[in-house]
């Protein structure tokens, strides 16, 4: 929980610079995910190098996930130290494209933040170990859209009647069966609960609200206008399966476009995202690591 620096040199490894390259691309990760990302026989030896790697300032450990019931009790989240920063700048590739945009500076909303990256991590992780499946990260969508979007501020600020939407994450699958290449493009919104899925008011923010924005944009084909992609699937991640069905009541029986999971606090395995049922309303369930 604190850095306790040794002074002794420590000699930066291959993989020590994988570590810091993917806590560039998912801000937030806990010990077993950085170890499914880049490897290693022994997770306890991989475990003592993270904590060298702390202790010397090379990764840092978020003080927001000591407030948790069960901190003591499960992986340690760490994100990229100032070490590891300048340790990336100083080698040929320098600092690699990001695929979450959380910013540099402290998020205000650290549970919400690791929980984006725990769900994009798992789903990538996932589609690692398919050889029929390809993940599709965010900066390769940015890199065939529009100029107009390219060159935007906000390029993932997709505008609607209903208000603008910018999704926790946008990535897509890419599924191969044998010369065949089918696509679906996802947007996500993590849930923790905390927003109300609706209101009476309706000038105030729902969870319903956003869902109705996105529901004008694929009406409307924003997404194909605005990131260049053909198709458009909401996945919404939440913390219960009684949040799931309040979230289901607030979506027209039969729109397909949305998909709804319950995935609690704390992601341990990131299989069940890719090949386990996404709830639909009025619709039978969904496995989007299944082609269409």
């Amino acid at each position: 929980m604190h850095r306790t620096r040794t002074g002794k040199p420590l000699a930066l490894t291959a993989r020590d610079l994988e570590i810091f390259k993917t806590l560039c691309r998912y801000r937030f990760l806990r010990s077993t995910y950085l170890h499914a990302f880049v490897g290693g026989e022994s997770e306890k030896r991989f475990k003592e190098r993270l904590g060298d790697l702390f202790h010397e300032g090379y990764l840092d450990r978020p003080a927001e996930q000591w407030r948790c019931a069960d901190a003591r009790f499960s992986p340690v989240v760490h994100e990229l130290g100032k070490g590891g920063h300048d340790a990336l700048l100083r080698t040929e590739g320098g600092l690699p494209d990001a695929i979450t945009w959380l910013g540099d500076g402290v998020h205000r909303q650290f549970e919400h933040a690791h929980m984006i990256c725990a769900v994009l991590a798992s789903i990538e992780l996932a589609a690692r170990g398919r050889s029929d499946i390809r993940f599709i990260s965010w900066p390769e969508i940015l890199a065939k859209a529009p100029e107009s979007t390219r060159q935007a501020e906000r390029p993932f600020l997709m505008p609607s009647g209903r208000g603008a939407v910018v999704p926790d994450a946008i990535f897509g699958l890419e599924y191969r069966a044998k010369d065949r290449r089918t696509y679906r493009f996802f947007a996500l919104e993590a849930d923790r609960g905390t927003m109300p899925v609706s209101r009476r008011n309706v000038a105030g923010t729902s969870f319903g609200g956003k869902l109705d924005a996105y529901s004008e944009i694929v009406r409307n084909r924003i997404h194909k206008a605005h990131l260049g992609i053909p198709n458009l699937l909401v996945l919404a991640v939440t913390t219960s399966e009684q949040r799931v069905a309040a979230m289901l009541e607030c979506v027209q029986e039969g729109e397909a476009v949305f998909l709804f999971k319950a995935a609690g606090a704390l992601l341990s395995s990131w299989d069940g995202l890719l090949t386990g049922p996404w709830q639909r309303a009025g619709q039978p369930p969904l496995r989007i690591g299944e082609p269409s």
